[in-house]
């Protein structure tokens, strides 16, 4: 599984895919919930828009998604800054229709 319980929160494995067509949940990669993402892998444009995107399916602010690892890889380590947990569900529906 790709989520995991922090002590200030919750953790999450991400395998960002630049420059798609648009931002889309595609499932599972290597352990990670793959992410494609429409911003260009290009001055920190890919993980701002990452941290967005996930901030925006789970309901959370964007100062609540924090990149922990693997800012300048595709294999990235966010921490997920909240006390409830977030609604998983979201996460799937943000899923791209196979």
């Amino acid at each position: 599984m790709f989520v995991s319980k922090r002590e200030s929160g919750w953790a999450l494995d991400v395998w960002a895919q630049p420059g798609a067509r648009k931002d889309e949940v595609a499932g599972e990669y290597q352990g990670c919930l793959k992410v494609r993402l429409r911003a260009p892998a290009v001055d920190n444009k890919a993980n701002k828009g990452l941290v967005a995107y996930i901030a925006r399916l789970l309901r959370l602010k964007k100062s609540q998604v924090e990149i922990l690892s693997g800012h300048s890889s595709r294999k990235k380590l966010l921490a997920l800054n909240t006390a409830g947990e977030p609604d998983w569900g979201s996460l799937l529906s943000g899923m791209s229709p196979r």
